[in-house]
């Protein structure tokens, strides 16, 4: 069985500078995530 884990997008968080990978829940809104959690949004840049 093949995962496609591997192979998706990513960004940096500018809040914890750590990378986060694109999720389902994202699908439609993925130009627009900034954060990589509630917790970094909150905490702002």
């Amino acid at each position: 069985m093949v995962h496609k884990k591997p192979h998706l997008p990513t960004k940096t968080c500018p809040v914890c500078q750590k990378p986060f990978a694109w999720r389902k829940k994202w699908a439609r809104d993925w130009d627009n995530v900034v954060y990589c959690s509630e917790r970094c949004r909150r905490q702002g840049r």
